[in-house]
């Protein structure tokens, strides 16, 4: 009979506590490892593997989609963002798309027929519809006028029932960039619709992007909308802020959208974004904070001065409106709202009452005004009621789930402005006076007053 041996622990594995501290450090050091190797720190997803499709779509090396990429400098994050596991994400996103009482309740339209897309009322009009105080009101939101596409993207467009990702393109101001880092699951609930005008479209056919014999337009996940713009308005920027700003109607069955500019190359699947800036946080909208500017005056200040709208005296019979009407300066007592300047170029959105009701809203400003949507953002934002539920989450978020491109066209000189009715304005004194706001109401003298006390203080 032999001997039977005792096999001893060895003396590593005894001591429970060096276990759990050796596991500790390890952990931190792949943690540590991870954020060192990844893209950001401002998005860390909790399972890295998660499956990315390859590149849908190439292009010819002439269109150049990669030029002139704005680069960024920032390396930290304040406010990091967090996805959850992209299964459970399709699986949720799913469930509440297929859940109808979840974007109870609906609003309710205005219909009929005008000289413009979205009737051009006036000042006080437009602000009556901001108390929307029982169901039966119908908000005016565009579609006075017919949106011109054919019935087979018209077709498309209202069988999208779940996510839709939607950009524009007029004026061949941008290219078409595809979207990275897309789930294996995303395209079976995803849309994504890139809306363009005649001259845009002549430019893909110069690049042999898309045929031109085809009743039905393609370009990787992009479906391409032609709109017959000549029909709406004469400024293309105003053409824009339609599927800006009006997504919910013209994709009556989505649940949730992505507006995304067309100098924006997506970096971040969407039903992450969606899920986690938007569901996770509870809110109708997410935007991005403006990475300057805290007041609305700032904004519009720096319209004038750069000349991204030329109409100056139009400028100022806007700000002296909404000043009259109540705008104020951003203070604390403005809080959950952080800020009330965005960055418009990237919009996350639940298709419910009260992100449809601030789109209408504020799309009846763009009309009224100009479609420099950041100058009544706020006004509409604190104004209406129900209020908003906003997440307007950090510059460095933004930088790192997208990347900005430069536009295809550069304007030189004055830029001619053109009013939402389709006429052209002449220069004013202001406009040939260095392109200053020149605020002489009383009531923008207070708001100026209470800003720079703010800044100061």
């Amino acid at each position: 009979m032999g001997k039977v041996t005792a096999t001893r622990t060895p003396l590593f594995f005894q001591s429970k506590l060096l276990c759990i501290s050796v596991l500790y450090l390890f952990t931190t050091l792949f943690l540590a490892f991870y954020r060192s190797v990844s893209p950001t720190t401002c998005l860390f997803r909790s399972s890295p593997s998660d499956p990315i499709q390859s590149p849908l779509f190439y292009y010819p090396s002439s269109y150049g989609e990669h030029k002139y990429a704005i680069t960024t400098h920032r390396h930290s994050c304040s406010s990091p963002v967090f996805f959850s596991d992209y299964g459970m994400v399709v699986g949720e996103i799913h469930n509440l798309c297929t859940n109808s009482s979840a974007f109870l309740p609906a609003l309710r339209y205005l219909q009929g027929k005008a000289d413009t897309f979205g009737g051009n009322f006036e000042t006080q009009k437009r602000f009556s519809y901001f108390n929307y105080s029982n169901d039966e009101i119908k908000v005016p939101c565009g579609f006075l006028k017919e949106f011109p596409v054919s019935d087979s993207d018209r077709i498309a467009m209202e069988s999208c029932n779940g996510v839709v990702v939607v950009s524009a393109i007029f004026n061949d101001h941008d290219k078409i960039r595809q979207p990275v880092g897309l789930g294996s699951q995303t395209l079976v609930d995803t849309c994504f619709f890139m809306f363009i005008d005649d001259i845009t479209l002549q430019g893909l056919y110069e690049h042999k992007l898309i045929p031109q014999n085809s009743p039905d337009y393609k370009v990787g996940v992009w479906r391409i909308v032609k709109v017959f713009s000549e029909k709406l308005y004469e400024n293309p920027a105003m053409n824009g802020v339609i599927p800006k700003y009006l997504v919910h109607r013209l994709f009556p069955h989505s649940k949730f959208s992505i507006w995304i500019d067309a100098k924006l190359q997506l970096m971040v699947d969407p039903l992450l974004l969606i899920h986690s800036l938007v569901v996770s946080k509870d809110v109708d909208m997410a935007i991005s904070k403006h990475p300057y500017y805290v007041h609305t005056m700032e904004e519009a200040m720096a319209t004038a001065r750069w000349k991204k709208w030329s109409d100056i005296d139009g400028l100022t019979q806007q700000m002296e409106t909404y000043c009259k009407n109540g705008l104020k300066p951003w203070t604390t007592d403005k809080l959950p709202y952080t800020t009330d300047v965005p960055d418009s170029a990237l919009i996350l959105r639940k298709h419910g009452l009260g992100s449809n009701l601030f789109s209408c809203l504020l799309f009846n400003e763009l009309e009224g005004f100009n479609p420099r949507d950041q100058l009544g953002f706020a006004f509409v934002r604190d104004k209406m009621n129900p209020k908003l539920k906003l997440n307007m989450f950090e510059v460095e978020v933004f930088e790192k789930i997208v990347v900005e491109y430069r536009h295809n066209l550069k304007k030189t000189g004055n830029v001619k402005a053109v009013s939402s009715g389709g006429g052209v304005s002449k220069k004013t004194k202001r406009e040939r006076s260095h392109g200053h706001l020149v605020l002489t109401d009383s009531s923008c003298q207070n708001y100026l007053l209470k800003m720079l006390g703010e800044s100061h203080s």
